[in-house]
């Protein structure tokens, strides 16, 4: 075989032998993970009942999306949250609490609802649920 052969394919091998791949090279990064899923029971938020001493509930009105409402005792006078109106059937009223005691909770569906204090008269509120 002639030199001039034996160098073209040398030089053959060569380039395939350059082209392929050996497993030299890292792996690819992972994927990043999947996003966290949204919570669920939709929005939640917190009004404070009697806070500053006041004989309110703050906030309201409060527009929140359908889900879990917090009634959180903020005051060292007795307060209770009573329901009056609101779609379908009511949530349960809170009984008698002040600041210490654990807060309140109540799932909402969408609607217009109103409450009250009826431990002190004036003490009002309203919420409405998207």
């Amino acid at each position: 075989m002639s030199l001039a052969r034996l160098l073209a394919i040398a030089a053959i091998l060569g380039a395939v032998a350059c082209g392929s791949s050996t497993g030299t090279n890292p792996p690819p990064p992972p994927p990043p993970p999947p996003p966290p899923p949204p919570p669920s029971g939709g929005h939640s938020t917190t009004i404070n009942v009697g806070a500053n001493s006041a004989l309110a509930f703050s906030p309201t009105p409060d527009t929140i999306s359908a889900g879990t409402i917090t009634f959180h005792w903020a005051s060292t006078t007795t307060h209770n949250v009573t329901w009056q109106t609101g779609p379908g059937t009511l949530p349960a009223n809170s009984g008698s609490h002040m600041s210490g005691d654990a807060d309140y909770q109540a799932a909402l569906v969408a609607g217009d609802y109103t409450y009250h204090c009826t431990i002190h008269a004036g003490m009002n509120g309203a919420i409405h649920v998207n």
